[in-house]
């Protein structure tokens, strides 16, 4: 059997896949504009807040947050595209007509499927290329409250780490591994558990299996006086990668960036489970599209006279959003370690795929 032979005829193909693809964006525009409104009643005035900030900054909190809301509406409005579609050529008997003619349910659902890969694929590069940087950037620029943003991307930002007793900040790190280095240090020297002193440096390099800073300067809590201490060594035993890899956001990272990190964890002998389980569901999350024409395929069968379109609406409504709490819980089981990171980020997808198999044989096919 050829592959043409699993559609439509092309004419047909081309009309369902419009109106699939038109309805699918004109509702995630509609989300858009409503939840990009609302957000910003709440954070307008924290942005506003700091000094020098106007509709400028405004609009650039605007460009960073939009990208959010749309990786994670997007397949909202797949599903409500596929089900507005669907009940649509069933109202018209259009459904019905591509039965007649010999055509099985599969046939009928594969323009939007094949439709509904096509924005996965998107929504890939899309979230890997767009939502990553933007996460990244909306991150850094909250932590410092809305101040000018931050130039360079790929810093890490207010960093903590613990040294035998003491307790280290950091405000900015640039760099990886041994060229690894620090700025706006401050070190909360303690004995058995009590705070004795803060020492402070504006910049640090890695020297050997500690830290040399420049400048330093140490605040005597018992004294209440502050003494230069110059270049001194700090953080004896703490790796670079104790910086650097504190705190990996797979939010703000793409699919190649979030391996590296991973691997880079793993040879430091850090734990990595519930980042492995992130990494897999940025593939399995945008190919959540090509799901939802199946599961929302229950509102296009069944004669539309019968008074059962909006119960068969409704059902497949339901059946879309079991599918996001399971991919939800089974997302929170991975951090916690309960799922294995494979099964918590293809599971659901699996499941549902052949639940949406299931029901169209059953009552269709």
């Amino acid at each position: 059997m050829s592959v043409r032979a699993w559609f439509p005829s092309p004419t047909m193909s081309l009309y369902m896949a419009r109106l699939f693809v038109v309805r699918t964006f004109a509702l995630l525009g509609a989300l858009v504009l409503v939840l990009t409104s609302l957000d910003l009643l709440s954070e307008s005035a924290a942005i506003l807040a700091h000094p020098g900030n106007g509709n400028a900054q405004i609009w650039v909190y605007v460009t960073l947050r939009v990208p959010q809301i749309v990786q994670t509406f997007l397949p909202y409005s797949v599903l409500g595209g596929a089900i507005f579609t669907l009940a649509q050529l069933n109202q018209n008997s259009e459904i019905i007509a591509l039965k007649s003619g010999g055509l099985s349910a599969h046939q009928v659902l594969a323009p939007l499927m094949l439709s509904g890969l096509v924005v996965a694929g998107l929504s890939f590069t899309f979230n890997d290329r767009i939502v990553s940087r933007a996460t990244a950037t909306l991150e850094q620029w909250k932590k410092v409250d809305y101040a000018p943003l931050p130039v360079d991307r790929g810093d890490r930002a207010n960093v903590w780490v613990q040294a035998g007793g003491n307790l280290i900040e950091v405000k900015q790190i640039k760099g990886k591994g041994t060229a690894a280095q620090l700025y706006d240090i401050i070190v909360y020297e303690r004995t058995n558990g009590s705070l004795t002193s803060v020492l402070g440096a504006k910049h640090g390099v890695y020297a050997g299996s500690a830290w040399r800073v420049d400048g330093a300067k140490r605040f005597d809590v018992a004294s209440g006086t502050i003494s230069t201490i110059g270049t001194t060594i700090i953080g004896q035993g703490v790796r670079p990668d104790q910086f650097t890899l504190a705190h990996v956001d797979p939010d703000s990272m793409s699919f190649g960036e979030l391996r590296a990190a991973i691997q880079e964890l793993k040879e430091a002998g850090r734990p990595t489970k519930a980042l492995e389980g992130s990494l897999w569901h940025k593939l399995s999350g945008p190919l959540s599209a090509f799901l939802m024409p199946l599961l929302g395929a229950v509102s296009a069968f069944g004669l539309a006279r019968s008074g059962k379109l909006f119960v068969r609406v409704v059902i497949g409504m339901a059946l879309g959003f079991l599918y996001f709490v399971a991919d939800n819980f089974a997302l929170a089981m991975g951090n916690l370690g309960a799922y294995p990171p494979f099964l918590a980020a293809w599971a659901p997808f699996l499941l549902f795929l052949m639940i949406g198999e299931a029901v169209l044989l059953r009552t269709e096919e």
